[in-house]
């Protein structure tokens, strides 16, 4: 049922069909019949067998699955199992993480009461939460967990926590009153809500919305639903696409062209299969796996735990920052900010008569009285309590009268806080600055001023008022009128204490940071403007939901503060981010977060969140400390940055080789390159390939957003792809017509000149900047000369003839050696000139 709130009592027993004295035990089974148990929906869960199929969905892993079975065709038995071995144990690592997704389900489940007191038959009874029924009348008090989405026919004082599904920590008192429909979630005084709890007082309620239509449900139902693929995700299958495209195109180019030469079909098949395998960028899936290890370890140490490996790289590419308020932004916990008088000025005084009723009061714990408390510094060991006036929803205060010492001359003291327009009702008199005493409705008009003042600034304002009893008064009898107003007690939850440098170095870094909260927007507008956010860029959940995903995915690329949010809100904002083309991060602690946090690219938490929004989380935060992010984002850059440095040196130099091959094969009367020499070419250019996942990446390549870019990785591979190949056909002409080369002297030549040009040009290409100026990593040098050492060993070794390879002339060694120090040089100018009309950075605005 919707807009149930907006009913009064009278208008939901009939909406409902339901009466003062519940439901009969026979119409409770039947409506159980027709609308089901007060359970959460179980979906099947999909088998462990059918979560690892999954996993090799991917456009590349089908292709490198057909090029290692094509590997082991070739007889290249080797090549093929080392294929294999990468794709298993990569796809290994992804299903232990999906195989455990629903836990943040059944810890949600477990969250929930077991059984409620019912009436039914006109009596109250204890049944099961699972048979409660839409009509049901329930009675809560305290310490109570609320079992469906109730609205509230009678109060007793009743005030719940519903900082499990809103994130705020003040309690919400309860009364019956009706609301009108379009009322925040947070504001609907009458409902009371599925997981919340009762922290005082009692009620009676009538059950209007079970489990799985509950706004805690519509949390479970959102967080059961299979993740979407992130961005980086995207990105892998889209190269994936272009990889299959290319092979296709040149692969059968290559076998049309060998057969109208009139070469031998099998031949020509199993050449044209061996360059699908060469085109293929087989290290991928263990560069992406060795560069997120390598990153997981590197933030694990700077206390974030990284769950989902992949949102490492989505960090590098995140333009947005989402971030709950209650407990992120801010430290989650109400401090008591000041003390003020009637005039605006700070009062110890005001301090200790706030200290001595928090004191003094033994209602149920709250915030409130552990902020003042949190700060007392004085001493009541010689205070004696004489009464108590309990908090009453209704009057919205409460009293404490004690017998004070001879600070103030052992007189006996009533002292009153509570709801500012509360204390003020029940004062005459207010304390002037000099402690003298007059009349209220002199100051009134001022103070009320002053209240507004303070709570446009984001204060929860609370007023103290006192008066003195005397000795024959009768304590008992004694209420709470005629007071004198003491003055203001200004609480606020405190930013944490590094979050405005952290958002400054974030924009600094081209991610935008957005605040996501459930308060009213003076306390939005009031903590966004702290932290550098615009108050005017504001838009409140009840406009959101005027528009469609559509429509909203234009309106939040100018909105830097969402105020009055309920959780279902939260994640409709991300997608709406996403679908604007963003790159969107959520950070929250509470359950109400956890859609929001499962729906974003990079969904983080903290240790101390709920059970349920740590789940959902891709990145755990162990710190309570937000400069941690910063490490993220640039850990985040660096890891995709190697990433796509592979992707480059691959992809061009194996598009030249492929091009080179296919030229060659029209004026060659034998193949470039046998099937084994091309895999092992391929062999010697990945291994260290392998090392760019521990390079040093360039600072300017941290400084904004990184991002998949097809249009500039196609760009990337033809033109440095074709210089590559035009450097191979420099070598052909060397080889043929300088030396004269026979089939083995022209393999083994070229095949030289191809792995050691791939070595010298990892180097160059591996940067933006002069090769010079940006130092490569220890390793990939060391492997770089290994491979180059190891190919001239085979060259001049006896194996040379199992390969089809020979020992080159020296005067053809330096040839080949010369033209790929003159390919070298050619390449970082041409690098230079490259990369000032092109970037794969995402640019910002901010």
């Amino acid at each position: 049922m919707k807009d149930f709130w907006s009913y009064d009592k009278d208008g939901i027993l009939k909406q409902l069909n339901s009466s003062e004295s519940g439901l009969s035990n026979k119409e409770a089974e039947d409506r159980i019949a027709t609308y089901g148990k007060n359970i959460f929906e179980e979906k099947k869960s999909t088998s462990n067998f059918m979560i690892f199929l999954s996993q090799f969905k991917s456009p590349i892993i089908m292709i490198l699955i057909f090029a290692a079975i094509l590997s082991m065709f070739l007889k290249d038995y080797s090549d093929g199992v080392i294929i294999l071995v990468i794709i298993l144990l990569s796809s290994f690592l992804s299903y232990l993480h999906e195989s455990k997704a629903n836990d943040s389900l059944k810890k949600l489940l477990s969250s929930v009461s077991v059984k409620s007191s019912v009436l039914r038959d006109g009596t109250f009874q204890e049944i099961d939460n699972a048979n409660l029924t839409v009509g049901d009348i329930i009675n809560v008090k305290i310490g109570d967990m609320i079992p469906a989405d109730c609205l509230l026919l009678e109060d007793n004082s009743l005030s719940t926590d519903e900082s499990s599904l809103t994130g705020e920590t003040f309690p919400v008192e309860k009364v019956t009153t009706k609301i009108p429909a379009n009322t925040n979630l947070s504001e609907r005084k009458n409902s009371l809500w599925m997981g919340t709890h009762v922290i005082s007082g009692s009620g009676k309620a009538i059950v209007v919305n079970l489990a799985k239509d509950s706004e805690f449900g519509k949390i479970t139902s959102s967080l059961s639903q299979k993740d979407n693929d992130t961005d980086f995700e995207k990105g892998i299958k889209d190269f994936g696409n272009l990889i299959i495209h290319v092979t296709t195109l040149l692969i059968g180019l290559i076998f049309i062209f060998n057969i109208i030469l009139n070469k031998s079909f099998l031949e020509s098949f199993m050449f044209a299969l061996a360059l699908s395998v060469g085109l293929t960028p087989q290290m991928l899936p263990a560069i992406i796996s060795v560069n997120l290890s390598e990153g997981a370890n590197r933030m694990s140490e700077q206390g974030v735990i990284v769950k989902k490996l992949n949102s490492i790289e989505n960090f590098g590419s995140m333009t947005i920052m989402c971030s709950d308020k209650t407990g992120t932004i801010t430290k989650g916990k109400v401090k008591l900010d000041r003390a003020l008088n009637f005039n605006g000025e700070k009062s110890d005084g005001l301090n200790k008569f706030a200290a001595i009723n928090s004191y003094f009061q033994e209602g149920y714990s709250n915030p409130i009285d552990e902020a003042i408390l949190g700060s007392n510094k004085y001493d009541f060991s010689s205070y004696k309590k004489l009464l108590e006036i309990p908090y009453s929803f209704e009057n919205k205060n409460l009293s404490v009268m004690v017998k004070a010492d001879s600070d103030f001359a052992n007189k006996n003291l009533m002292i009153t806080k509570g709801a500012f327009e509360s204390i003020v009702s029940i004062s005459n008199f207010y304390e002037k600055s000099d402690g003298s005493i007059g009349n209220i409705s002199e100051v009134k008009a001022q103070i009320f001023d002053l209240f507004d003042k303070y709570s446009s600034e984001g204060y929860r304002v609370l007023g103290l008022s006192y008066k003195v009893l005397s000795d024959d008064s009768n304590i008992q009898k004694e209420k709470a009128e005629g007071m004198i107003f003491k003055g203001f007690l200004l609480f606020i939850d405190p930013l944490k204490d590094d979050v405005k440098d952290v958002i400054k170095q974030m924009n600094i870094l081209g991610v935008s940071l957005k605040m996501i909260t459930g308060d009213n927007q003076e306390i939005a507008k009031n903590i966004g403007s702290q932290i550098g956010l615009n108050p005017e860029k504001i838009l409140l959940g009840q406009e959101l939901d005027s528009y469609s995903i559509s429509q909203l995915n234009k309106k939040v690329v100018d909105i830097d503060i969402f105020a009055e949010i309920s959780p279902n809100q939260k994640e409709k904002i991300i997608r709406a981010y996403k679908e604007a083309g963003e790159i969107v991060g959520y950070m929250g602690d509470g359950i109400n977060d956890a859609p929001a946090i499962k729906q974003a690219d990079v969904g983080i938490s903290v240790d101390t969140a709920a059970d349920t929004a740590k789940d959902a989380a891709s990145i755990v935060l162990l710190q309570n400390s937000l400069k941690v992010l910063l490490s993220g984002i640039k850990e985040g850059r660096r890891t995709f940055i190697n990433t796509l440095k592979y992707i480059f040196v691959a992809t061009s130099a194996n598009f030249g080789n492929m091009f080179s091959m296919a030229g060659a094969s029209l004026f060659l009367k034998f193949l470039p390159l046998l099937p084994k020499q091309i895999l092992l070419t391929n062999l010697f250019t990945d291994f260290p390939s392998l090392q760019i996942a521990s390079d040093s990446v360039d600072e300017h390549w941290l400084k904004n957003p990184v991002k998949w870019d097809m249009k500039f990785i196609k760009k990337f591979m033809i033109v440095f792809g074709i210089t590559s190949s035009l450097f191979d056909y420099v070598a052909f002409f060397v080889l043929m017509v300088i030396f004269k080369a026979d089939e083995k002297l022209f393999q083994t030549g070229w095949m030289l000149e191809s792995v050691i040009s791939a070595m010298i040009v990892m180097l160059i290409v591996r940067t933006a900047r002069p090769v010079i100026k940006s130092k490569p990593s220890k390793n990939l040098i060391i492997s770089i000369v290994l491979i180059s050492l190891c190919l001239i060993s085979i060259i001049y070794s006896p194996i040379n003839s199992y390969l089809g390879l020979i020992a080159l002339p020296l005067k053809a060694f330096i040839s080949m050696l010369c033209i790929s120090v003159i390919y070298a040089l050619v390449a970082e100018i041409l690098k230079k000139k490259f990369y000032k009309h092109n970037s794969f950075s995402r640019k910002t605005t901010n």
